[in-house]
């Protein structure tokens, strides 16, 4: 038996309406549920490798870069949150007919709400409505309902305590917490970082060094754990936007347009204890470099995969000639078209981007 109900949201003066169907997937027992995640399980990880050439002021370099563009909604977050659902459901938090509700910059509001939907979940996110509108678009099609925070209302801090307060106030509500959930790292643990270690071994290369910026941190913490694992000397950095240095300082300073990364606050999955020095840069540097990389080599990459890049340079001239640095290409440019990244964004001297050349890339699953 199947029946809708109807929503409404405004998104830059234009109605959106879309249905919310309760249909035979929101009757699965858990176990049906884990089987359907053993087959998304087929959509989300096994990404490409990239090995990437590139000339500093003329002098051939190359790093690796994860290509997650590749996941089941395009961007690394799937990997955490259908880890996370899948403990949840294992340890009986979450339960058949649960709404899922989290506070999200974006990608990963993205990915509980498709991979909800695909488990017969609704799906509530709160967002500061800074975000791209690409972002809120997505989720609102994949059914989700999207609750936009101000920064009077507590901008990301905000969003997270009005979550927290819907889950105390309503009945029949799982929140992933993915800033504290220590399943976020167990993901990448588990999936990232193996898969990082087997794709450079077909190379005959080991990993020198890892870098990563941190959203939730989850995906630097787990690639690191496991790099690490029988006593291996890898580096671990974790990256933030120089304008923000959140890590640095301890709290929110400053601002920047790196979208998905440096969320106000250090989460708590992250223990820089355990990470080698933060890596810095600067916004525009991160937005010219996501557009060179769609320029000259056609990877169409968001802001946030174009700071990776240009942190792994950093760390690679660092470490000299033949090491192996890895980072991450978190997602692609379409969840941008309306921000910075599709305006001149002006060079400055300490960028990086401006002294680079790239030659070409291959790519190995």
């Amino acid at each position: 038996m199947l029946f809708t109900a109807s929503h409404h949201h405004i998104v830059n003066r234009v109605v959106i309406k879309y249905q919310i169907r309760y249909d035979s997937n929101m009757q699965m027992t858990i176990a049906e549920k884990l089987r359907t995640v053993d087959h998304l399980m087929a959509m989300v990880g096994q990404t490409p490798m990239l090995e990437i050439h590139y000339r500093l002021e003329g002098q051939p370099r190359r790093i690796f870069a994860k290509y997650e563009i590749s996941n089941m909604t395009g961007s690394i977050k799937d990997r955490m949150a259908l880890h996370i659902l899948r403990r949840a459901y294992e340890s009986g938090e979450l339960q058949s007919r649960d709404t899922i509700v989290e506070a999200s910059s974006g990608n990963t509001g993205i990915s509980f709400a498709a991979i909800g939907k695909a488990l017969g979940h609704f799906v509530r996110i709160y967002m500061p409505d800074w975000l791209s509108q690409e972002r809120v678009l997505l989720m609102h099609h994949y059914g989700a309902e999207v609750i936009p925070v101000s920064k009077s209302q507590g901008g990301f801090i905000g969003s997270i305590t009005m979550a927290n307060d819907y889950a105390h106030e309503n009945e029949h509500v799982y929140l992933p917490r993915q800033f504290d959930n220590p399943a976020n790292t167990e993901a990448h643990e588990l999936t990232t970082g193996p898969e990082i270690e087997q794709q450079l071994q077909q190379l005959g290369y080991t990993v020198d060094a890892v870098v990563a910026g941190v959203g939730t941190g989850g995906t630097i913490m787990g690639v690191a754990r496991y790099l690490r694992s029988n006593g291996k000397r890898v580096q671990a950095h974790p990256l933030e936007p120089a304008n923000s240095p959140t890590m640095r300082t301890g709290h929110k300073v400053g601002q920047h347009r790196i979208q998905g990364i440096s969320d106000e606050f250090i989460p708590s999955i992250v223990n820089l204890q355990e990470l080698d020095p933060v890596v810095d840069v600067w916004d525009g540097d991160a937005i010219l470099m996501a557009q060179t990389l769609c320029h000259q080599l056609g990877l169409a990459v968001g802001i946030s995969s174009g700071a990776n890049v240009v942190g792994a340079m950093q760390v690679a001239e660092h470490l000299g000639p033949g090491a192996n640095v890895v980072t991450i290409i978190a997602d692609c440019n379409k969840k941008y078209f309306s921000t910075a990244l599709c305006h001149a964004e002006p060079p400055r001297d300490e960028y990086w981007t401006p002294r680079i050349k790239f030659d070409h890339f291959s790519a190995i699953r």
